[in-house]
């Protein structure tokens, strides 16, 4: 059967567009969420002709040779448009342009044959499901759909490291990439969208940050590759310390043994230069736990939120919610960052139990909170990987929503789609 050829898995995120088929441990294509249309002067041409087809998505955007010491320039020409903001289409006919490049160019395949999954942000409205689903149907003809929301597919990618008794569909999401960390609740498949919070503190926040912290001492960077330094370096070297302060101590007693070189080329010059890489290795992501180091309007620790995320949940949703805290997201993968947050969410539990026995007098002992952070090798790439795992499923032909259903009931089949792990 020509529905039964793997699902197509589109994650279209607001920095980084990844895609591929189901069943597949990585992504097949990952490229930057931009489309590059031809800027129009002089009289319109003709509304359907060459000029329709003529636009690039991706790194294609940018001139294909990099001028020495400068960086990529849009083609001569173009405009660079970003169809999604905050993760959410903010222009649909540029959505649609982007993802049939997606389809024919980098899938190669014929949409009318194969199952789409796609993703959407936690609280995205129903019409701009039903827009989509407009889209995948109408323009691309696609014989089934599914629009998944990223917290539950992030949920199943954490299932990779466990047994079956151990799945579930109910855990605490922390989803952090470039421009902003959520935290979102999942009980039995279902988003608890009035309890979502968000740091703004992200991948980009840390890179700036250490960026100034380089300034500040490290005069050697040439200033125009100041921002991709800093970014190498929280690649390369950054971790999250368990003690600020004694993580000071151990660099100024013993600097040989974790002061780290850094070498690059001067861009114009091309001569080499290097710098010392120091406490910028865990003051970097620190700011996870210390935002006012970066941000002097937010002081909430990323550990504060997420507890106050739980205890505004129902009551007998929490004790699931604490024991499985599933991280997210390229900006997750700093090395220690899910044992901090447990140790440090672990506080906050116990502060609280501790005072209710107090405020009892003895009379009431509660039972001891289980909380856990799950870390795991694909959260990375977690929406994803959840996506391709749920989508080689026979159950995921069972929930799509199917072109004869739109064809009989029209777009407002797609306001809800069914949850997995729901169907009889």
């Amino acid at each position: 059967m020509a529905s039964r050829l793997p699902a197509c898995v589109v994650d279209v995120g607001t920095g980084y567009t990844k895609l591929g088929f189901a069943g597949n441990t990585e992504p097949q294509y990952i490229f930057p969420s931009t489309i590059a249309v031809k800027e129009t002067k002089g009289p319109a041409r003709s509304a359907r002709g060459v000029d329709d087809l003529d636009f690039f998505i991706g790194d294609e955007c940018m001139k294909p040779l990099e001028y020495a010491g400068e960086p990529k320039q849009p083609r001569p020409g173009y405009a660079v448009k970003y169809p999604l903001r905050h993760g959410i289409v903010d222009d649909w006919d540029l959505y649609e342009r982007f993802m049939e490049h997606v389809i024919f160019k980098h899938l190669r395949a014929e949409p009318e044959d194969h199952y789409f999954l796609l993703t959407e942000p936690p609280l995205n409205t129903p019409e701009n499901r039903e827009y989509t689903a407009e889209i995948m149907f109408e323009s691309f003809n696609v014989p089934g759909l599914y629009i998944a929301v990223q917290a539950v597919l992030a949920l199943a990618a954490s299932w990779v490291n466990r047994p079956v008794g151990e799945r579930t569909l109910t855990g605490t999401v922390i989803d952090s990439g470039d421009g902003v960390t959520h935290i979102i609740p999942v009980a039995e498949g279902y988003v608890i969208g009035s309890c979502i919070k968000h740091i703004p503190i992200a991948g980009r926040d840390i890179t700036y940050f250490v960026q100034q912290l380089l300034r500040e001492r490290e005069t050697s960077i040439p200033p125009e590759q100041s921002l991709e330094t800093a970014k190498q370096v929280k690649e390369q070297y950054s971790y999250i310390c368990p003690d600020l302060v004694k993580e000071f101590k151990k660099y100024d007693e013993d600097p040989a043994k974790w002061i780290r070189k850094y070498s690059g080329t001067h861009g114009i010059s091309k001569q080499p230069f290097e710098i010392d890489v120091g406490y910028e290795r865990f003051l970097g992501p620190e700011i996870f736990f210390h935002p006012e180091f970066a941000n002097p309007d937010f002081n909430t620790s990323l550990s504060e939120l997420v507890d106050t995320v739980v205890q505004e949940c129902p009551i007998d949703t929490r004790r699931g919610l604490y024991k499985n805290i599933v991280l997210s997201g390229g900006s997750t993968m700093f090395k220690d960052f899910g044992k901090r947050l447990q140790r440090d969410v672990k506080k906050f539990t116990d502060a609280r139990l501790k005072l209710s026995e107090r405020l009892s007098e003895g009379r009431i002992s509660p039972q001891p909170m289980e909380v856990k952070v799950i870390s795991h090798r694909m959260q990375r790439y977690a929406v994803w990987f959840g996506g391709s795992m749920l989508a080689s499923t026979p159950e995921f032909y069972q929930v799509c929503h199917t072109k004869k259903d739109y064809d009989e009931h029209g777009p407002s089949i797609c306001r809800h789609n069914p949850v997995f792990g729901t169907m009889s």
